[in-house]
């Protein structure tokens, strides 16, 4: 899994049946260089200049990128579980997304299944989003199958909220329904802008945040955006929001500002799901700022519960997710369903390269 984040690769090795049984075996994230870097931004931003997706320079020169970087993640993963090709029976590969469109009918993740399933020896899934967009659903987001057998033995109704470059919210109801959507901008917008004005690639540890003001004005104009009003579900592009409203304010404040903007989201999200959960676990990147968990906390009156403190690991399970996805594929089941990205009937999502 390479999330819009652009920090790297995230690498998982799981036992799973693509139904109730989900063990984890092996783990590994692997960072982009800074030229790698450059040249996934490059792309995402040619590519959202498109009416539609077609290659161009950039993008053929990124999506080679992609490829040869995963397949090199999957053999290091493979090496140090000391497990061979034959040992995995599929590898899920999400790609890159350099833009998100279902308005449009189109949503567009990089990277060639069959140049990977060749590279690394095994049959592998890829392009899981665009059979939902195509039945008219949203594309995104399609973790929450996933999170339903991960808390398949909690107490429901139970809420998993991942922060990564954009946020999204799963609800598990008692009776097992799925609601899930994109909340908003999670880590996307506070990396870019402390990027812009320091230099440093995020806000560690929430530090900048934790020392600068919110801006109550800025903050209020930011949360009057037609995508809070609009009823789930819903997805976005990290592009769909900018840095621009904070322009003005000096780094800390803004980070301030913008971390709080997140977590406001956050608040107004859980009053779009059909009920409260009871407990809000959290993944991805965010759940490593304190000062991002603290305004939650205040935003929603739920304290959030890092998903490491449940045995899972936070950083894992999105790759986690694509191979149990892939499975899934593989035996005819759907990844995504009404509830979760708005599409007509449960379908079944991924294209199979077999080897």
């Amino acid at each position: 899994m390479s999330g819009t984040s652009l920090d790297g690769i995230d690498a998982a090795l799981i036992d799973t049946d693509g139904e109730t049984r989900v063990r984890p075996l092996a783990f590994r994230g692997e960072a982009y260089t800074d030229a790698a870097r450059e040249t996934l931004m490059e792309a995402t931003r040619v590519a959202l200049t498109y009416d539609r997706p077609r290659l161009g320079r950039p993008i053929a020169e990124a999506a080679d990128l992609v490829v040869r970087t995963h397949a090199m993640a999957v053999l290091k993963l493979m090496r140090e579980a000391g497990v061979k090709p034959g040992d995995v029976s599929v590898v899920g590969f999400h790609g890159q997304t350099v833009a998100h469109r279902p308005d449009r009918g189109w949503t567009w993740q990089i990277g060639d299944g069959a140049a990977l399933a060749a590279a690394c020896g095994i049959t592998t899934v890829s392009d899981f989003r665009s059979a939902d967009v195509a039945a008219g659903g949203q594309g995104a987001p399609l973790l929450p199958v996933y999170h339903a057998a991960l808390t398949a033995g909690l107490e429901r109704p139970v809420a998993v909220l991942n922060l990564g470059g954009v946020a999204n919210v799963t609800l598990i109801d008692a009776d097992g329904a799925l609601t899930a959507f994109d909340t908003g901008p999670a880590n996307g917008l506070i990396d870019n802008w402390v990027e812009e004005t320091s230099g440093a690639r995020f806000d560690a540890g929430g530090a900048l945040a934790g020392a600068g003001r919110v801006d109550q004005a800025v903050l209020t104009a930011m949360l009057d955006h037609p995508f809070f009003d609009a009823p789930p579900p819903k997805s976005l592009d990290r592009s769909d929001f900018t840095v621009q409203p904070v322009r003005g304010l000096d780094t800390a404040d803004g980070a301030a500002t913008l971390t709080a903007f997140t977590a406001q989201s956050v608040a107004l999200a859980l009053q779009q799901l059909p009920r409260r959960p009871g407990r809000l676990i959290v993944a991805g990147g965010g759940r490593h700022n304190p000062v991002m968990l603290r305004m939650i906390a205040e935003a929603t009156g739920i304290t959030p519960e890092p998903a490491d403190a449940l045995g899972w690991n936070g950083d894992a399970m999105e790759a986690e997710g694509f191979a149990y996805m892939a499975v899934r594929t593989l035996q005819n089941l759907p990844i995504s369903f009404p509830g979760t990205t708005g599409v007509p009937a449960p379908t079944i999502g991924g294209v199979v390269h077999r080897v």
